[in-house]
């Protein structure tokens, strides 16, 4: 196909056979206790959460977005929010895109100082290929890629925006591009406020992108790849 032809849209595909489905981070959320809150109601956005939020809708507000879904959490829906009313477009809850499930829920989990000195836990660390602590890697995939598809065939031809959890969003773009589940959570490319973008030929993922359009308003200290800051290193859930 020429590169004149008019019909042809992003990365050289006809438009109606391309579809861009843009998996979120929710923004920050307000913690005062430091806890791993994981699926517990009550969790909502922080001021700089909300900040978030509004800029990634900024950041998306030229593009062709027919869809916005988000988990039920109350961080996930307050973070796609200002997306969909920018759209001019109603968002809908896929229970799929939750926060993976884990047995620390409700506690500090930091080395030292939380559910990790008590002997009476250390069971649930056994197989962090599985994970023993949680909800299976691959119990994770299967729904996220449910999500992913039911986006891709709800905005067609569009653009469509999930928001999610840190966790299930990298083990969808592990299995995507086919790497290892298991791994190490500092290591994960997944900052609040990002975008892993998932590019659709027809219903095939043809290329996976990754974006921070709110970096600048990310602690350095939460970035991907940042060194442990003491007081601050503990997973608190995402």
């Amino acid at each position: 196909m020429s590169s004149n032809d008019d019909s042809t849209g992003r990365d050289g595909y006809p438009d109606e056979d391309v579809t861009v489905v843009h998996v979120m981070r929710h923004g920050e959320v307000a913690n005062p206790d430091g806890v791993l809150y994981g699926r517990l109601a009550g969790y909502h956005l922080s001021e700089l959460g909300r900040q978030m939020a509004e800029r990634v809708a900024e950041h998306l507000a030229s593009r062709d977005v027919t869809h916005v879904g988000a988990s039920p959490l109350e961080r996930a829906q307050e973070t796609a929010t200002p997306i969909a009313k920018a759209h001019g477009v109603d968002l809908a809850t896929d229970g799929r895109l939750i926060e993976a499930d884990n047995v620390f829920q409700g506690k500090t989990f930091g080395v030292g100082d939380g559910a990790l000195r008590r002997p009476a836990n250390w069971k649930h660390l056994v197989n962090p290929m599985k994970p023993s602590w949680g909800e299976p890697y691959v119990d994770q995939v299967v729904r996220m890629m449910g999500a992913l598809d039911a986006a891709k065939d709800a905005a067609r031809g569009h653009e469509a925006v999930l928001v999610s959890h840190q966790l299930p969003i990298w083990i969808l773009r592990s299995y995507v591009e086919r790497r290892r589940l298991w791994h190490d959570p500092r290591k994960r490319q997944c900052t609040l406020a990002s975008l892993t973008s998932f590019t659709y030929r027809g219903d095939k993922i043809v290329s996976v992108g990754y974006s921070e359009p709110a970096r600048d308003l990310v602690p350095a200290h939460l970035l991907a790849g940042a060194k442990p800051v003491k007081g601050k290193d503990k997973a608190f859930g995402a």
